[in-house]
């Protein structure tokens, strides 16, 4: 994974410099928005202390109350815009859990401080966003990491390293799933993330940027990069009145030279659900969750089932993996889930996807 392109030496300097000298400190991490309900997450969380959250950028007062007396924080952590939060407490990184649509300022306000920026997925709103959070990371040498639940899933690794060490033979198909019931029909989405989830505005999409923008992500870091040389999306409402601006139920057909990929992003499977299907030419890989995954090797083999640890520090969690890119203490390979080189590709996709299904017909790349 390559945070930026240019001045690469150059850059990891200036990184190493603004992590501060003790990589045994706590990360000094600011909070932008809380509207994003997987910001729970950080202000619950229960991992290493190597964070310290030193302000957050809230200007809904009553969300900021409520959030602070839940998990025991201060209210005068609390600041009306990005840019005072900035300036009062300086932090060496901020996440940011607002709106998709909130991102871009997120990176604006961030970027030109030196602050490292961390965003859940999908990276931005639109491709036009993408690039130019892109250009800012890159002309202020800032890490700008993504966030995917599925990043820290050890059977993703396991099923990567099957692939390419040709277990089951070149890869022909992918088969991703993603999504829930919807966001109004299961616990854990606060009526401050829902304002925005069926926005087309603040959301981008619906299920399609939802839930979409994992197999993207998935299979630009299985395609190491290569571009695909089409895409085609087909989206629907088939739940109207909980979502009538956005659509519901989305899949795409992402093909490469050699590979297809289908994506099923939905807010209609009856049960939650994140998992992946690989065929090569000879066999298949399946990860039905984070931790089970099954191989079948061939036609005559048996499949086979392992149930995997969790990843080691830092690899196993969005917040210590932040802290360990800022320091330079992990070398990651190109097109890693949260680069932000995959991630560009990633948006390119999702944009293809989005005019694939408004115009009724395969995006040629």
């Amino acid at each position: 994974m390559r945070i930026f392109r240019p001045l690469l030496a150059l850059a990891v300097l200036l990184v190493t410099a603004r992590a501060g000298a003790q990589t045994g400190a706590p990360l000094r991490l600011g909070v932008v928005g809380l509207t994003h309900s997987h910001v729970h997450g950080l202000l619950g969380r229960k991992g290493p202390p190597d964070i310290v959250i030193v302000g957050i950028a809230e200007k809904n007062k009553d969300l900021a109350r409520r959030y602070t007396k839940r998990y025991g924080l201060s209210m005068d952590l609390v600041f009306d815009s990005v840019d005072e939060m900035l300036e009062k407490t300086k932090p060496t990184a901020v996440a940011a859990f607002g709106s998709t649509y909130e991102h871009l300022a997120a990176v604006q306000a961030a970027a030109p401080r030196g602050v490292h920026v961390m965003v859940e997925k999908p990276l931005a709103v639109s491709l036009d966003h993408a690039r130019q959070m892109q250009a800012l990371a890159e002309r202020h040498h800032i890490v700008l990491m993504v966030n995917y639940e599925t990043t820290w899933y050890p059977t993703l690794y396991r099923a990567v390293a099957s692939v390419q060490a040709d277990s089951i033979g070149p890869l022909r198909k992918v088969v991703v799933r993603d999504g829930h019931r919807g966001p109004k029909k299961i616990n854990g989405v606060d009526p401050e993330f829902m304002d925005w989830l069926g926005d087309p505005v603040r959301n981008g999409a619906g299920a399609l940027m939802d839930f979409g923008c994992y197999g993207a992500n998935l299979m630009t870091y299985l395609m190491q990069g290569k571009r695909p040389t089409s895409v085609t999306a087909v989206t629907q409402q088939l739940q109207p009145a909980d979502y009538p601006n956005v659509d519901d139920e989305a899949t795409i057909v992402v093909t490469y030279p050699e590979t297809q990929a289908i994506i099923q992003a939905s807010w209609n499977w009856p049960i939650g659900r994140k998992d992946m299907e690989l065929y090569g030419t000879r066999g298949y890989v399946m990860t039905d969750n984070r931790s089970m995954m099954r191989t079948r090797v061939s036609e005559e083999a048996k499949e086979s089932t392992v149930s995997l640890p969790e990843l080691d520090s830092p690899r196993n969690d969005p917040f210590s993996y932040l802290k360990a890119l800022i320091e330079h203490r992990v070398q990651p390979s190109r097109y890693e889930p949260s680069s932000l080189e995959n991630n560009m590709l990633v948006m390119e996709i999702l944009d293809a996807a989005k005019r694939s299904a408004q115009q009724g017909k395969t995006i040629r790349f």
